[in-house]
Formats: structure tokens, sequence, C-alpha cells
């Protein structure tokens, strides 16, 4: 496996993609930990932590120091809330930490929550992401090589760094940088100045191919990049269970996990490809009535089978590889429902049999 999060020529297994799992992100960093452990021995080949009730950067930290071999990434940790320096310098130490298995994944979120969770501005995401990588790579730069900090641009300006202040280069490298996007500019974005893309939950291999594969691959071409080279990791949803009872239960927390990202409008695109906007529209009068509970059956059969993958652990394996092999260069499984660890770990053998 290789730093940058794709399968290397050698790879022993016959997985076309690296299997990631997710820590609960309820759970506080100690706990955190005592998972990962646990994932690491279980054979995923990353640990993701996402940024919602507990700090994903203090979570790795801790899950780190009880791992060895897998891949930690922040999925995401959220950029704009944040400045370029102190990112530079959590992620350097993380990388440190971790003897060189850092990822740091950045996602923008959304304008309610930038200004007014932790009122700091807003304005154009792709073009201020761009910067902002740009500024975190200039900073970790002048560490590297000890010439002078002079970054400048429209958002983010750093142009002080003293000897006293510099952690000097990293041994281990300087981490990959992946950034989440669902619109075509942001995945410009991530295509132009990223190392991956991380995609969101709420998609389908036909938007993965026919909208994200080809914007990523027009920004990589207008900063003269190689798209084959950057990564691409699908949170695929999963609907799983060994019984009619388990395997119903599944399909009902799926659709309704599918209903509630189809009532935002941010997510409308990947429904108008496959021209259901008048299911968007049902979906959104229902959360704005807050009929949470039932809005999974506005989902029919026909699109919850273009999100999840559904069935046993075989049938589940064969449906992922089917639809994201030879495009996903990292897979992990969402679920709004808890499976028990037989099945996981079912699934993931298969993954790595068939």
């Amino acid at each position: 496996m290789r730093q940058d999060g794709r399968v290397s020529d050698d790879a022993t297994t016959g997985t076309p993609f690296l299997i990631d799992a997710g820590g609960d992100p309820g759970t506080g960093p100690r706990t955190f930990a005592d998972g990962a452990a646990g994932l690491e021995a279980a054979g995923y080949d990353g640990i993701f932590a996402a940024e919602t009730k507990h700090d994903p950067f203090v979570a790795l930290t801790a899950a780190a120091m009880r791992t060895e071999r897998v891949d930690l990434m922040t999925g995401i940790a959220v950029a704009f809330a944040r400045n370029p320096m102190t990112v530079a310098e959590t992620a350097n130490d993380l990388q440190l930490v971790s003897g060189g298995r850092f990822i740091l994944g950045l996602g923008s979120q959304v304008k309610p929550h930038i200004e007014r969770r932790f009122s700091m501005p807003w304005s154009a995401p792709a073009a201020r992401m761009r910067e902002f990588v740009g500024a975190v790579r200039a900073i970790w730069s002048a560490w590297e090589t000890g010439e002078k900090l002079a970054f400048d641009g429209e958002h983010y300006r750093h142009t002080l760094m003293t000897p006293f202040f510099s952690p000097g280069p990293n041994p281990h490298g300087t981490p990959p940088i992946w950034i989440a996007a669902v619109g075509e500019r942001m995945t410009e974005t991530a295509g132009a100045v990223a190392d991956g893309l991380l995609a969101h939950t709420f998609t389908t291999e036909r938007y993965l191919r026919e909208v994200t594969r080809p914007a990523l691959e027009r920004g990589a071409a207008s900063a003269g990049r190689d798209a084959a080279a950057l990564g691409i990791s699908v949170p695929a949803f999963v609907a799983i269970g060994e019984t009619d009872e388990e395997l119903a239960r599944a399909i009902q927390a799926t659709k309704g996990q599918i209903a509630f990202y189809g009532s935002t409008p941010d997510y409308l695109p990947v429904l108008a490809l496959h021209g259901w906007e008048g299911v968007h529209e049902k979906l959104n009068a229902a959360a704005r009535r807050g009929e949470w509970k039932t809005m999974g059956e506005h989902v029919d059969d026909e699109m919850l089978a273009a999100f999840a993958a559904v069935g046993s652990p075989a049938e589940v394996a064969a449906q992922l590889r089917a639809r994201f092999g030879g495009l996903a260069t990292r897979l992990s499984f969402s679920a709004s429902y808890p499976i028990r660890p037989e099945l996981a770990g079912q699934l993931l053998a298969a993954l790595r049999t068939a």
C-alpha cells in the first residue's frame, strides 16, 4: 500500500480497492482508539474519523498510538472552521505521531455551519478551498526547505515563519491531502490541487462515472496533472442481512437515510441525473413538515438499488466490486443502522476473496 492511498502494484489481495472503516463519530477519543485497534486487527486498510461531536485530529492521535499499520484519515475535518497554519501544524504532528500514516481529508461544510456554528467567513467555497490547500502546502514547503514563507492569496496570507516556530522537515514526508466534493466545481478543485477525492455517501455509480470522474479529470488537466494518479474514496451505502427480517430492517433504515440526503437541495444534481427531481420535491416538502420517520417511503426499490448494495454479505460484496472496481481506490461502508460484527467480518472477507 502506498501512502497516497492507492493500491500498490505488489498488493497481495485480490481486492481492487483499499477497504476503510470509520469509528462511531459519537464516541470519545479513548473509545475511538480502542475501536481502531480492533479494526486494524480485523484487517481494514484504513480508519477515518469524522468531525461531528468530537475533533477528528484528537481521535486519530489517540488511534495512532494504538495502531501500527492502518492509514488514518480525517473524513472530514472542516477546513473553513480553521486556518491553513493551524491545519498544517496539526497534520504535521499527526504525520509524526502515526509514523507517516496520516491522510488529511478536508471538507468545506455548508454556509450556515461555517458562519453560525464556527463564526468564520464564507465565500466561493471551491476557490477558497483551492487557496487553503495551496497555503497549507506553502507552509509545509517552508518548513521543509527553510525558505521564506511568502503565501499571499485572496483569502489567506502567511508571510511570517521564524526558525523558532518551524518544526523543520518531517522525516515521513508531508501527508497527502484529499478533498470532499459533490458538486462539479469542488470536484474540479480536487483534481487540480489534491491527492484524492472523498466522494459523498449520497452518490451512485452512474453519478461517479458520468459527473464526478469527468470533473476530476478536467480539474487535473487544468493543472497539468494526471487524473489517474489521484485517489477516489467512496463511502458506499450497504443494506446487509442474513435473514429476511434482518435485511428488511437494514433496507428500511437505508431508505430513510437516502431520503434524508435526498431532501437537501445541495444534493439534487445526483437525483436529477437519474430523472428523480420529483422525488426530491416530495422529500423536501416532507422534511419541511418534519416527517422524518416516514420519508423513506418515497424511496422505491429502484432508487435503493442505485444508491445501495443490498443483500447477504456475499451479494453485497459482489455488487460493490462490480460498481466500484476500477473506479474507487478506497471503499468504506455507510450504514445508518448497527451492522453486526459478524456480518461486517463476512463482508470484508468476501471482498478480499471474491
